[in-house]
């Protein structure tokens, strides 16, 4: 009698084992975005402005979820979820983009798959109505991973990719900060106000991103951005580089970045906190901690970084007061945050 109630107990907790095994290994899914980091104060912040802003970074970040939740890929949920950001007012990316120092539109984007390390990328571009798009399509369709200006646009109209006049991305929003911030550069040997001081630090940043596990367990990343506000001489940032700007690779993680696009070019972003999670064993959280903070911070940059590992673990790090950023994860648990804490 002891032996068969043994022996049932046994049976009984094998069974509770398997199904904890089976509920350990049962995929997930997630995705992360961000809308650009920087001097973001509540205290500057109207409520209707915060309102807007958490509107459209909620209905991005839906998309994408809803993509991803009906088992469609991590490309395509980062690829739409931009979208919805470049088309936009609100963020340097796309219809919002800032404008360089000849009152013209330069885009930049990239994208990389996890799965197989391919990735795509275009800069310097003013008819492309979605640079992520393109970015995704010089991956797909070319035998290279950057193209620029002229070029990049020629090639997108060879995929049939939507294109604008580039007045299109002309808002007078950022016609007046571009004058705003001429104006001070008129002045730069006289002293401005604090406010002043934030307004120009603010204009470095920018960039939308997003990047997001399928259920297939196959990671994406993707950055697109306008630059900084009168940027010269064809300035490019760190968003369409990859390894700086955007990474992915599923043994580790996606990430995409925003900030002072020279420091993150210098210190190799998103690759840096890949490899801190491959070679050292860190977390995403502590990698990215790491990066932001000791490396970033340390030769005087600033900036965010969004990121995702291959078990949906997030990181939404940053060393400046604010960045527009929001996660859903598999269980539709939605979180939309604007300031440091």
């Amino acid at each position: 009698m002891k032996k068969i109630s043994l022996l049932l107990l046994l049976a009984t907790l094998g069974c509770k084992q398997q199904i904890l095994i089976e509920e350990s290994l049962s995929p997930t899914f997630g995705i992360v975005i961000h809308g650009g980091a920087g001097t973001i104060l509540k205290e500057n912040m109207t409520p209707t402005k915060e309102a807007a802003y958490r509107k459209v970074l909620t209905e991005a970040i839906k998309v994408g979820h809803t993509i991803l939740q009906n088992g469609g890929s991590s490309q395509e949920a980062v690829e739409k979820t931009i979208h919805v950001m470049e088309d936009s007012t609100l963020f340097n990316a796309g219809k919002g983009a800032v404008l360089n120092s000849n009152e013209t539109i330069e885009l930049d984007a990239s994208f990389m798959n996890g799965s197989n390390l391919d990735a795509g990328a275009i800069s310097g571009v003013s008819t492309i109505k979605n640079p992520i798009s393109a970015a995704i399509k010089v991956m797909e369709n070319s035998p290279h991973v950057m193209l620029s200006g002229k070029g990049a646009e020629d090639f997108a109209a060879t995929q049939n990719l939507e294109l604008v006049k580039p007045q299109y991305f002309i808002t007078d929003r950022r016609v007046k900060a571009l004058k705003r911030v001429k104006a001070q550069e008129a002045l730069r040997n006289k002293p401005i106000s604090s406010a002043e001081t934030s307004f120009l630090q603010h204009q470095r940043y920018g960039t939308v991103g997003c990047v997001a596990l399928d259920l297939e367990g196959n990671l994406a990343a993707g950055t697109s951005t306008g630059g900084m506000t009168n940027k010269k001489w064809n300035r490019i940032g760190d968003a369409p580089i990859i390894g700086a700007g955007t990474y992915a690779n599923n043994a580790t993680c996606a990430i995409s970045a925003t900030g002072w696009g020279e420091f993150f070019i210098r210190s190799v972003v998103a690759h840096d906190i890949s490899a801190l999670m491959e070679y050292k064993g860190f977390s995403i959280k502590e990698a990215s901690r790491i990066v932001i903070h000791e490396k970033v911070g340390g030769l005087g940059g600033d900036g965010g970084v969004v990121g995702i590992d291959a078990k949906g673990n997030v990181a939404m790090e940053m060393n400046t007061p604010g960045m527009y950023r929001a996660h859903m994860d598999a269980e539709g648990n939605l979180n939309v945050k604007i300031y440091k804490k």
